[in-house]
């Protein structure tokens, strides 16, 4: 599991910019995997204005099918 971005300095901010897009294309392939795709996955882009961002991600919206094919690899 990947290292929490601390929120201190801005020294952080672009290992954590990396850190995040990484971990979403690590998700985007497992979910691939599994034959899930929800096509709304990314970085928040709005974190990314912030002086020291340790942007979320964001899964978004998807099908039924989608979200029902999610539940089932969790289980």
């Amino acid at each position: 599991m990947k290292e929490a971005c601390a929120a201190g300095g801005g020294r952080h901010s672009a290992r954590c910019v990396e850190e995040a897009e990484e971990t979403v294309e690590e998700l985007r392939q497992a979910l691939a995997d599994a034959g899930i795709m929800l096509p709304a996955l990314r970085i928040e882009p709005e974190a990314l204005a912030r002086k020291a961002p340790c942007p979320p991600v964001e899964l978004g919206s998807c099908s039924v099918d989608a979200a029902a094919r999610l539940a089932a690899a969790l289980r």
